[in-house]
C-alpha cells in the first residue's frame, strides 16, 4: 500500500479528472464481484445458518466476506490501474474505507457470535466504528503520520522502560486483534460442536466451554506479548489472583468448578425436569457459571452452579423419564368400589398421554367423614410438556364415569344433636331483616 496522500488540495484536484470515471467503474466492478461471490457462497448454507455466521451475516453484505473480497480485488485492481501510469485518485480513498469496513465488520461479528445474548455489543460497534472511521479519515487527509509522531513524543518511564503512548495504542490494537480471533475461532468450534446434537449433549457443551476457556488463556497470553508486557511479571499477578480467589472471589470460582463438575458427571443434563429451591422446569442451559432453568409457565431461573451441587436437587428425568401423576376423590358410602375402581383405572388409561405400562391403578385411599376418598395414579413419559394439563384431563374422565354409572360425590355434612326439652334461640326479626 503506498503511503497516504500529503498534499491534500491535489488530491481534490484529482478528482476532478477523466481518469476518476474509469477507477468509479472499475470500482463498482470490485463491489459487483465481492458481492457476487458472497452470493454464490451463501447460497450453500441456509437462512439460519448464514444468519450466525461470521462471513456472511443477515444479508450477505454485513459480513466478513464481502468487504474481504471487495478489498482483495481493490487491491488489485489498484495495482493494475497504477502500472498503466494512470493516475490514482478515487482508489485512495476506497482502499481505506474498504480496510475500516473489514475491521467493523470483523470486530462486531465475532463479538455476536461469542456473546449472541450480550447487549454491550450495540455499543461495542458503535465505539470501534468511531475510533476505525476517525483514524481512516486522518490516514487519507495525511495527518495520522504527524499524529503518531506526536503520541510517540509523549512517554515516561515504568519501571526503568520507556514507555510511550504510541507504543500503548498499538499494544493494546494488537491485544484486540489476537482476543478477536480467538473469539472467532472458539465460537466457529463451539457451534460446530453443538450444531444439530440430540445425543451427548452435555459432553459437547463441556467440550465447548473448555476450548474456549483455553483458546481464550492462549490469546490472552498471546495479547500480553503483543502489547509488550513480559510474561514473567503474570507470577506476581498470578499471586494477587490467588489471593483474590480466596477472598472475594471464592463462590465465583466455586460455581465455574461446578459447572464443570455438573458436565463431566452428567448428574444434570440439558433437557431434564428438575426441582431446585421449589423451582419446578426443564433445564434449558449450563454455562461454566450458572445453569438456566425454565419453568412450564416460562418464568426462567438463573442457578447458581455451586447450589446445584451442595443442595438437594430433584431429578425427574436422570434415570427414567417417566414421572407418577396422582389425583384424588371422593364417592358417597355404600358404593360398589369392586365395580367402580376397575371402571376409573380404564377411564384413566384412554387419557392419550397416559402409559399403558404401567397401568393406571384406582385405590382406596381412606375413609373421610363425608365419604370414601380414592386415589387414582398414573405414569407419563413426557413430564416437560406439563403434568397440570394431563391431570386436568384425567379427572374430566373420572368425572364422566361418575356421571355414567349415576354415582354422585358427597357433600360435605354435619349431624346437629339437640338435647330433649331444649328449645331453639329466638331470632330477632329486626336484626336479621338488617343483616
Amino acid at each position: 500500500m503506498k503511503a497516504p496522500v500529503e498534499d491534500f488540495a491535489a488530491w481534490l484536484g484529482a478528482l476532478t479528472q477523466p481518469s476518476v470515471v474509469v477507477e468509479l467503474a472499475v470500482l463498482l466492478a470490485c463491489l459487483g464481484g465481492a458481492w457476487l461471490l458472497a452470493r454464490v457462497a451463501g447460497a450453500r448454507f441456509s437462512a439460519p445458518q448464514r444468519q450466525n455466521s461470521v462471513l456472511f451475516g443477515e444479508r450477505l453484505v454485513d459480513g466478513v466476506l464481502f468487504p474481504v473480497v471487495a478489498l482483495l480485488l481493490a487491491l488489485i485492481a489498484r495495482k493494475v490501474l497504477a502500472s498503466s501510469t494512470m493516475a490514482i485518485a478515487l482508489f485512495h480513498v476506497a482502499v481505506p474505507i474498504l480496510a475500516s469496513l473489514v475491521v467493523i465488520r470483523l470486530g462486531v461479528r465475532v463479538l455476536q457470535a461469542a456473546f449472541p445474548k450480550s447487549g454491550a455489543v450495540r455499543l461495542f460497534e458503535h465505539t470501534l466504528s468511531w475510533l476505525v472511521w476517525g483514524a481512516m479519515v486522518l490516514w487519507v487527509t495525511g495527518l495520522l503520520p504527524a499524529m503518531l509522531n506526536e503520541l510517540d513524543a509523549i512517554h515516561w518511564k515504568v519501571g526503568g522502560v520507556d514507555v510511550s503512548l504510541r507504543s500503548l495504542i498499538e499494544g493494546a490494537l494488537s491485544a484486540a486483534m489476537v482476543m478477536v480471533a480467538a473469539l472467532w475461532v472458539s465460537a466457529a468450534i463451539e457451534s460446530r460442536l453443538l450444531a444439530g446434537a440430540t445425543h451427548n449433549l452435555s459432553v459437547r457443551k463441556i467440550a465447548a466451554n473448555a476450548t474456549r476457556a483455553l483458546l481464550l488463556l492462549i490469546g490472552l497470553l498471546l495479547a500480553l506479548s503483543a502489547a509488550g508486557i513480559p510474561l514473567g511479571a503474570l507470577s506476581v499477578l498470578g499471586g494477587a489472583i490467588g489471593v483474590g480467589l480466596g477472598f472475594g472471589l471464592q463462590k465465583l470460582a466455586a460455581n465455574y468448578v461446578s459447572g464443570f463438575v455438573i458436565l463431566a458427571e452428567r448428574s444434570l443434563r440439558i433437557g431434564d425436569m428438575v426441582k431446585v429451591d421449589n423451582f419446578e422446569g426443564r433445564v434449558t442451559d449450563i454455562n461454566t457459571r450458572y445453569t438456566v432453568i425454565r419453568a412450564l409457565t416460562g418464568r426462567e431461573s438463573i442457578v447458581p452452579n455451586e447450589m446445584l451441587i451442595t443442595q438437594r436437587v430433584e431429578n425427574s428425568s436422570l434415570a427414567d423419564p417417566r414421572v407418577q401423576v396422582s389425583t384424588t376423590l371422593q364417592v358417597a358410602y355404600g358404593t360398589d368400589l369392586d365395580t367402580l375402581l376397575p371402571r376409573l383405572g380404564a377411564a384413566v388409561r384412554a387419557v392419550p398421554r397416559v402409559l399403558r405400562d404401567p397401568e393406571p391403578q384406582a385405590q382406596l385411599a381412606g375413609f373421610g367423614a363425608n365419604g370414601l376418598d380414592l386415589s387414582v395414579g398414573f405414569w407419563i413419559g413426557d413430564p416437560e410438556n406439563g403434568q397440570g394439563n394431563v391431570r386436568s384431563e384425567a379427572n374430566l374422565a373420572l368425572l364422566r364415569t361418575l356421571n355414567e354409572l349415576g354415582i354422585s360425590i358427597p357433600f360435605p355434612q354435619r349431624v346437629v344433636h339437640q338435647a330433649a326439652g331444649d328449645q331453639p334461640p329466638a331470632i330477632d326479626e329486626r336484626a336479621a331483616v338488617q343483616r
